[in-house]
């Protein structure tokens, strides 16, 4: 499926482009999605499994 006018999707940059961080749970590396764009800065982990294992974690 194409985007119109040449665009791809995220953000306008190919997915080679996109802004990327590393989990401190699992230390894999996931990048910028839809969802996460208003809050960008405040996305630590790559899931809520590892969201809800950090917590777990510091409890």
């Amino acid at each position: 499926m194409a985007a119109r006018n040449g665009r791809t999707f995220g953000g306008g940059r190919p997915p080679g482009e996109r802004p990327s961080k590393v989990c401190p749970v699992c230390g894999l590396p996931f990048t910028w999605r839809k969802k996460w764009e208003r809050d960008w800065e405040h996305v630590k982990y790559c899931s809520d499994r590892c969201r809800a294992a950090a917590k777990k974690a510091a409890s």
